[in-house]
């Protein structure tokens, strides 16, 4: 039992043992927040009905991804006819009338990249974290900020391109030679840096928004600890520590979202109707413009939504995450015994 203090709990766990941990976690975050974005799609389509070109985000809880309307009728997920009177209305009639399949709907393309973002992200955390400490001492409170920056900046980059592609295969059925052309002739005409468009503003959202959440994580967890006399945090410590950072950081970072998810819906306007989009319209440039349309209130557009996902979400994946951890620990302990 002496284990427990040789050292930080890192040090213990392998690269690959977290990435199997965040793979997890990943998996389960997703199953289990998905529907409540689902039903909430169901709500808005019942409410004012999708037309062909329409964009809506979509949420597995580890990600948004910009979706556009294709189909006709009533064939797309999105698209099917419903009466219902709430969020739990909504809930028994699509398992009743669809089948609990329906509950998860469009899970499985956003998969492929949520789950390799999120192992790059929380593998890249652990590790920088383990070194800082032994740099930095174990008690400076800047190591969860750095940390949370660098591995942030480091999944945004990796996968920008990834999301890029994925988009576009959204907005149209492309056979894999299509797909490729389009990603030769996009590089041909404005170089490889074409395949991260859009990374600034997401960078400008996911950034800030991991800083604050990883320090905050970290303090609430050890002042929860305190208050409950442990040395080591329990599961519903870490539970609820990761739904209030996430909450704060949510919120804190709502304008970024708002902008980030109007210039994917506008870029996809103008390529729908075969527009250049102005390059003038910059984050700023479009912040300007909401508080100028829908004063200062109208950056926080979503506030409510955005909560109800990111709440649950970062409590499931972090909880479930450092649950993993735990469990290899464990298993790396009695390993070391025989």
């Amino acid at each position: 039992m002496d284990l427990e203090s040789e050292g930080p709990q890192i040090i213990k766990v392998t690269p690959v043992q977290q990435m199997l941990a965040s793979c997890t976690g990943a998996i389960l975050t997703s199953l289990m927040v998905t529907p409540l974005d689902v039903v909430k799609i169901r709500l808005q389509a019942q409410n004012n009905p999708f037309p062909k070109g329409k964009c809506f985000v979509y949420s597995n809880g580890l990600m948004d991804h910009l979706c556009v309307c294709e189909e006709e009728g009533n064939k797309a997920w999105y698209k099917k006819p419903g009466r219902f009177q709430g969020t739990l209305d909504a809930f028994f009639k699509i398992v009743r009338n669809e089948g609990i399949k329906s509950l998860w709907s469009g899970l499985p393309p956003t998969l492929v990249m949520a789950v390799p973002a999120t192992v790059i992200y929380f593998t890249c955390y652990d590790q920088l974290s383990a070194l800082l400490r032994s740099k930095l001492g174990e008690n400076e409170s800047r190591i969860p900020i750095i940390a949370g920056i660098v591995a942030r900046f480091g999944a945004v980059t990796v996968i920008s391109p990834l999301e890029l592609i994925r988009t576009k295969m959204q907005s149209k059925k492309f056979s894999s030679k299509e797909l490729h052309r389009f990603v030769s002739k996009k590089v041909s005409e404005d170089g490889w840096i074409s395949l991260w468009k859009g990374w600034a503003p997401t960078i400008l959202r996911d950034v800030p928004f991991s800083a604050m959440y990883w320090y905050n994580y970290e303090v609430l967890k050890k002042w929860l600890c305190a208050k409950s006399g442990l040395y080591e945090p329990t599961f519903m410590i870490n539970f609820t520590s990761g739904a209030l950072s996430g909450s704060i950081a949510a919120v804190a970072t709502l304008p970024f979202d708002v902008v980030k998810t109007q210039k994917q819906t506008q870029l996809w306007i103008y390529e729908s109707h075969k527009i250049s989009m102005p390059l003038h319209m910059s984050t700023w440039a479009i912040m300007k413009n909401i508080v100028a349309k829908n004063g200062f209130a109208g950056l926080f557009t979503g506030l409510i939504p955005r909560l109800i996902k990111i709440a649950p979400a970062c409590a499931i994946m972090i909880s479930t995450y450092e649950f993993g951890k735990t469990f290899f620990q464990t298993q790396n302990a009695r390993r070391q015994q025989y």
